[in-house]
């Protein structure tokens, strides 16, 4: 280290009582930073097609009611930071499946994002691209294509599982948007964010799911339009997707 002053006792990246702090500093305006621009964002005045599989129809009239979240549990910054990584390891995703062939759009004619609005605009989604052409990987294309940038145990269980018992949300996702998009394929691109691992999966379209979903994103607009709260999922609020949601003080202790 290089002693700047040795009469001060000030060396170079290393606080004067001997503290290394400089990241605690730094971490402090950058998560300050990174809050302050999730909070200016507007909240959505639609139900998401992303959000349809949320198994509790409850949690979704909240979420669309814009109803406040409990007192600390909005995004924590560290969150905040996943969320952004996993929009550039999006971008990496275009640009490897292009190089390899892959017609992939992300976006339409008009230079915006694919999407659907369904509900009076009450329902929406925004897909990541389509492949309109691309080699002989046994599907047809077009098909609609979907990324997502998983940590290892998540990535590593849909490895296993495949999209619809790992992760039921993104397959009604998918299940939906084709449904819109008239589409007869979905492939999905998930990245590990731990080791750039990549896993895809093709997802065959699934007609009576798809109205199901549709159905329930029709019940649930219902249900926020008229002020009304579904069933709760559980029957005590000790059940595992309770003590995770951040409506759980206002649906359980406040008896909403």
């Amino acid at each position: 280290m290089l002693d700047l002053n040795h009469h001060s006792g000030l060396i170079y990246g290393i606080a004067a009582d001997g503290r290394a702090d400089t990241t605690a500093r730094v971490n402090a305006h950058l998560d300050a930073a990174i809050t302050a621009r999730n909070q200016r964002q507007s909240p959505r005045d639609y139900l998401g097609g992303s959000r349809i599989g949320e198994e509790c129809a409850r949690k979704l009239v909240y979420e669309v009611t814009h109803t406040p979240k409990d007192t600390g549990r909005d995004f924590p910054a560290g969150i905040l930071r996943i969320f952004d990584a996993g929009h550039q390891i999006e971008a990496l995703a275009i640009r490897w499946l292009r190089q390899a062939g892959f017609d992939l759009r992300d976006r339409n004619a008009e230079g915006t994002q694919f999407g659907f609005t369904a509900a009076g605009g009450k329902l929406r989604g925004h897909a990541d691209g389509v492949i309109v052409a691309g080699p002989d990987i046994g599907i047809r294309w077009p098909a609609l294509w979907e990324s997502k940038a998983l940590g290892q145990k998540s990535w590593t269980d849909l490895v296993k599982h495949g999209l619809r018992q790992s992760k039921p949300i993104y397959f009604a996702q998918v299940q939906l948007y084709m449904a819109y998009f008239e589409l007869e394929v979905a492939l999905l691109t998930a990245v590990n964010r731990d080791s750039l691992a990549l896993h895809h999966e093709a997802v065959p379209f699934d007609a009576a799911e798809a109205q199901r979903l549709s159905d329930r994103a029709v019940d649930v607009l219902r249900a926020a339009e008229a002020r009304e709260l579904p069933p709760r999922i559980a029957a005590q609020a000790d059940f595992y997707l309770c003590r995770a949601c951040p409506y759980a003080a206002r649906c359980w202790e406040r008896h909403a």
